[in-house]
Formats: structure tokens, sequence, C-alpha cells
């Protein structure tokens, strides 16, 4: 299995380091920082984008195709960039599969987590495109699971004006109607048989996620990562790891953390069971997105040429 090649900077319970009064009693939010590291006095563009190559197959390809392409990783990533979209019809949004495929590294390395929908490979081979999760898997507690259904981003700023876009979109993931017709591709699709998990207990999970249950039973067992991806002025002044610069990113994660987690309580009202579900904020900054999104692009182009 690929490595997590980035630093954790930040793993920690939100309440355990704010000053924000509402947020010290908000038990069910996590914020998390990783970064990429600088050589020859610039930052590991390669770096990122090799990451990103190792790990598109979990997000592009159902389980079944990365079975049967395991031990060919060129043709697997011939495979996967057939079903890549080069281009996003909202600008500012653009790249948003590189934040979904990001998304994945860091479930599978950071939370040890096996994904049950490949979302990309699902929206391009799927009439139906209603917005769901942008991610969506299992996590193994013992003889239990946990059900993460994720949300990623790629932005130019995670300024308060792009915050409020992210909380309309996790609550709107979040509506009983989302959450059912998610369980449904789960049960029907045949990625949850095909993984290592105990027959037990996939027949447990697809009890849990059948139609006639109440999604009630399932709130308190869900996660919600929400990785932002963003271009950081902070980042792209600097040629070179140091204790400043790691200082002056989490004092700027931690403000953005709380910035979000507070309109995200503010707009609580309408989610059933609120204080149940829990939340991870996921941060990673990068010095210029325009770069990494030109060279993913021109990425995708070349393998699907190839394909």
């Amino acid at each position: 299995m690929t490595k997590f090649s980035f630093e954790t900077l930040i793993d920690e319970a939100l309440a355990d380091v704010t000053t924000v009064a509402d947020l010290k009693a908000a038990l069910n939010k996590r914020y998390l920082s990783f970064f990429n590291d600088f050589e020859d006095g610039s930052w590991r563009f390669k770096k990122f984008q090799s990451y990103l190559w190792d790990n598109v197959a979990q997000t592009a390809l159902s389980q079944r195709e990365r079975m049967a392409l395991q031990d060919q990783s060129h043709s697997a990533l011939l495979a996967a960039a057939k079903n890549l979209r080069l281009s996003d019809n909202d600008i500012a949004g653009q790249g948003s599969e590189i934040a979904e495929i990001f998304l994945y590294g860091v479930m599978r390395h950071h939370f040890n987590a096996l994904p049950v929908v490949p979302k990309i490979f699902y929206k391009q081979n799927s009439q139906d495109n209603a917005k769901g999760a942008d991610s969506v898997h299992i996590v193994i507690d013992g003889t239990d699971f946990q059900l993460w259904f994720g949300e990623a981003k790629f932005y130019k700023s995670i300024a308060d004006a792009r915050l409020n876009a992210v909380v309309s979109s996790v609550f709107e993931m979040l509506s009983t109607s989302k959450l059912k017709k998610e369980n449904t591709i789960i049960t029907n699709i045949a990625d949850l048989d095909l993984l290592s998990i105990d027959p037990a207990l996939v027949a447990r999970i697809k009890s849990v996620l059948d139609a006639r249950s109440s999604i009630d039973e399932l709130r308190s067992r869900i996660h919600v990562p929400i990785m932002l991806l963003h271009e950081c002025s902070i980042t792209s002044g600097k040629t070179e790891m140091s204790k400043a610069y790691k200082d002056e990113l989490i004092e700027h994660h931690r403000e953005r953390a709380e910035a979000y987690f507070s309109k995200q309580i503010g707009k609580s009202s309408g989610v059933y069971k609120y204080k149940e579900i829990k939340f991870h904020l996921i941060l990673f900054p990068v010095p210029d997105k325009q770069i990494i999104v030109d060279a993913f692009t021109k990425n995708v182009s070349f393998y699907k040429e190839q394909a």
C-alpha cells in the first residue's frame, strides 16, 4: 500500500484548543492539517502530483477493476484516466476531482478506511448525477463499523465567503434523502462484498443500510471528513521548512477551523441529531492552485490519449 507522503501538523479535538465558548462545548468536531515539504528552495509540486496518481484508481475504478489491475499499475492509470473529467463548469470549484482523490488518499492512509463507493467511477457511469457525498468509506471498529461521507473542495481561498458554501454543501449531503440515496448505492453495487470484511459484519452493514431502516439509527455512526485543499499565501511565501512556518500555519488553520465550525453550528438547527454526527475538517495548503490544476489536466490528457 502507498504510504501517506505528508506530515501531520495538527490532529486535535477543536474543543481542546479553542477559546470560542460555543466550540469548547462542541465535542463532535476535530480538525486536521497536513503539509508538503520543500526541496531546492521550492514546494514539492511533483511529490504532490505523484501522490494523486498513486491514489487515483481508488476513486476512479470499481473494486472489481482495481482487483483485476492490482499488479498492472500502468494499466490502472490508463483505465482510471478514462473516468476523469478535464474541466469543471464552476471555475471557482475547478480541481474538485483533485480534492476528491486526495481525500481518498487521506481516508486510506490516515484513517485506515475502506472505499465502498468509487465516486468518480460512479459519477461517470450513472445516469443520476444528483449531488451526494464526494467520498464514501467504511471504517471497521472491532466488530462494529462507521460510515464516512466526505466533502472535498479545492479553493483559491478559504475566506469566510467560501466557508458558507461548504457548510451548505455538507448539510445538503446529510439530508435524509441524500443519505438514503448513498445507502442504496452502497448496497446495490458489488464493492462492499469484495472488500476484506467479515461476512457477518457485511450482513450487519447491509441490514443497517437497508432502505426500510430508519436513517435515525445510522446518524450516530456517521463521520464527515471535510477536505479543503487551498491556496495559501503563507506557503507561497516560503522556500524551506521552519518552525516559524509551522507555527504560522497552525495559527491560521486553527482560526479557519473556528470560523468554519462556528458557521456550521449557526446553521445546524435543520440537521436532526447534529450533535451525534462527527465532523473532521482537513486542511492542506498549496502555494499555487492553478499550477496543480494545469499539471493534473495535462497528465489526464496524456493518459486518455494512451488508453
